[in-house]
């Protein structure tokens, strides 16, 4: 029997105050080190793409979030390379919270080496392509697009 296709789900954070953006660099992860990128992580099994980013807020800047105040702004089908020997389709979505409680912080020193805010007009040389991309497509309002083909 044939194995099925496996798409792996991650959800990103929006967070926008001021015109500006936070992302976070990343740091001893072995994937995209020294790279920017918005707060994220995998949606756990039977957890939606919103509980997934709730939880993963928490976890990695410190602040919390309610469903009520987030909305679907993206969707990303996407091919990534974590490693040469195999390819992964992703289902990416990027969620933005309209509202949030606390100030984000570097909660995983061990993860992250900078938590900083920028302007959508001027992202740093250093994020990561599909960040940049769909930065780009929630700033336009596209809320479909397809990366790494």
């Amino acid at each position: 029997m044939k194995k099925r296709y496996s798409i792996i789900p991650a959800s990103y954070l929006v967070l926008i105050k001021n015109g500006k953006v936070l992302l976070l660099r990343r740091h001893n992860t072995g994937y995209q080190d020294g790279k920017y990128i918005l707060c994220a992580g995998h949606a756990e099994e039977k957890e939606t793409f919103k509980e997934a980013i709730i939880r993963e807020a928490k976890e990695e800047i410190g602040i919390d979030l309610k469903i009520k105040d987030l909305e679907i702004v993206h969707f990303m089908q996407r091919y990534s390379m974590p490693n040469p020997t195999e390819l992964r389709g992703r289902a990416d979505v990027f969620v933005k919270a309209v509202k949030w409680k606390g100030e984000p912080r570097n909660i995983e020193p061990n993860k992250c080496d900078d938590v900083k805010w920028f302007s959508t007009n001027s992202l740093p040389k250093n994020t990561v392509p599909f960040i940049k991309e769909a930065l780009k497509n929630i700033k336009n309002r596209k809320i479909y697009s397809e990366f790494g083909f």
